[in-house]
């Protein structure tokens, strides 16, 4: 294990701060490249870097990495907005992860974006522990971009419950995952249950995850034991969207993973000041609560739940 310093970030009247990997195996191969943190809230995707690191370096010290493997292990990116309580770039509010590929002249965010994507350029494959743009609770997946370069099938290996195919937006082409494809790395984003908090066990679904594909692909001689599901692919837009018509606080009454029925009742709405129920939110589907929002205050049209139906 070797623990690099790849660049350092100016931040505004604090020292400079060093952005780390942690490097397994060939020093000149580049098998696989693992990003945790680009925002400044994701303290379950830096855990889930910080196990992978631990279980990396115990491979590596027994001899079970392969011959020609190079991995990398980037934590996290974006410490200063992590010190201070921020999701995005604290000092103009911007996202890291829709500034790449970066570029060396521009905004700060867009400077960090360019250097992490030169660390991370060239790999065979890549994986970003990330979290969803709405504050919520996702069933474990993997995602992947449909770039046409993109190899859906390969998603199957870490063995995950759902492997998701999304049709890139115009904002999705700013994002590392799109980018890694169009630079001819194979990339996947991993979401697990968690963002803001730790959910330990989630974590460590996601690390074995991440220890199954390296067996799969023939990078380590470890074996994993089977994750006990059998992977789903389908596309991102057969997700029924349950949007809400009032605004209010959101009492959810199901959780990702319930099947629920057409009518069911997902959660209600009330009036923040009078505890009136303002709108009951029902599935329009029968099948299972892939995503359900967070915050306990939503707007009007906004997405409270997403449910897969049943094929």
């Amino acid at each position: 294990m070797r623990e690099l310093e790849l660049f350092t970030v100016d931040t505004p009247y604090r020292r400079p701060l060093p952005v780390r990997g942690w490097a397994f195996g060939a020093p000149d191969k580049k098998s696989l490249a693992v990003m945790g943190a680009l925002r400044g809230n994701e303290i379950q995707q830096m855990y889930v870097c910080s196990l992978l690191i631990q279980s990396l370096a115990e491979l590596e010290r027994e001899g079970l990495l392969a011959p020609e493997t190079g991995i990398l292990v980037v934590p996290c990116a974006n410490q200063f907005s992590m010190n201070v309580g921020r999701r995005f770039w604290a000092a103009d509010n911007t996202d890291i992860n829709r500034m790449f590929p970066g570029y060396d002249e521009g905004e700060t965010t867009q400077r960090i974006a360019g250097r992490i994507f030169a660390a991370l350029q060239d790999y065979q494959y890549g994986v970003h522990l990330t979290s969803f743009y709405l504050p919520g609770d996702h069933l474990p997946h993997v995602r992947i971009m449909d770039t046409g370069y993109e190899r859906a099938e390969e998603g199957l290996a870490f063995g995950l419950p759902y492997v998701v195919v999304r049709r890139p937006q115009p904002y999705d082409t700013t994002t590392l995952n799109y980018n890694w494809q169009l630079w001819n790395t194979t990339a996947f984003s991993l979401y697990t249950t968690e963002t803001e908090d730790i959910d330990p066990g989630a974590a460590r679904q996601a690390v074995q995850a991440v220890l199954r594909f390296l067996r799969a692909k023939e990078l380590s001689r470890r074996d994993v034991p089977p994750s006990g599901f059998t992977p789903e692919t389908f596309q991102e837009s057969g997700l029924h969207n349950i949007l809400s018509s009032a605004g209010g606080l959101l009492l959810r009454s199901r959780e990702p993973g319930d099947l629920v029925k057409p009518g069911q009742i997902l959660a209600d709405i009330l009036g923040p000041c009078t505890g009136e129920i303002l709108e009951h939110l029902r599935s329009d589907c029968v099948g299972r609560v892939f995503f359900a929002r967070k915050s306990r205050l939503i707007d009007g049209h906004e997405v409270a739940f997403r449910i897969l139906p049943e094929t």
